[in-house]
């Protein structure tokens, strides 16, 4: 594997939460949520994006979107449950993502708000198209995913390294 090879950064906002009488971090999904995590899933296979490593944040939703999602996708990546993704600064998550192993190609991280929005804004030096107005636009609902491309290690992931190439956000 070369560093030069290009690689994919997914980033999937969970989908839409609940509000019962529970912690934030045990919020299970709302009734829409359980309806557009599939179709995130669908949507992401049709990219063709196989994607070697899933990050996943600890919270019920996102572990709830995760497992509607990744029943759409051809094969089931590695699956790490990152408490670090709950709350994560886009510090964290930019220092999360450079502890990838250079072996990985693509990465899909299921987060929260507003750090996948940010995170995909950071990373974005350019973008394809009306992708980075769509996004922004937007606002980056819930089930919505960017994906952003960049070459070189993972350790050298940082504001501006990528070309945001795509953007998918349900309802839209």
């Amino acid at each position: 594997m070369s560093v030069d090879t290009p690689r994919r950064i997914v980033l999937l906002r969970h989908a839409k939460a609940d509000w019962p009488q529970v912690s934030d971090h045990e919020r299970p999904l709302a009734d829409r949520g359980r309806k557009d995590a599939p179709v995130a899933g669908r949507r992401l296979a049709e990219t063709g994006i196989t994607f070697d490593l899933a990050l996943c944040s600890t919270a019920v939703r996102t572990r709830e979107t995760w497992k509607l999602v990744v029943s759409e996708l051809p094969q089931r990546p590695k699956t790490v449950y990152e408490e670090r993704l709950y709350e994560a600064s886009l510090g964290d998550l930019i220092a999360l993502l450079n502890e990838t192993s250079d072996e990985v190609d693509n990465v899909l991280v299921i987060g929260h708000n507003p750090g996948m929005h940010a995170l995909a804004d950071a990373l974005a030096g350019t973008a394809e198209g009306d992708t980075l107005a769509r996004m922004n636009r937007g606002g980056f609902p819930t089930a919505a995913f960017a994906v952003v491309e960049f070459a070189g290690s993972w350790k050298s992931v940082e504001h501006g390294v990528g070309t945001l190439t795509g953007y998918w956000a349900p309802h839209e």
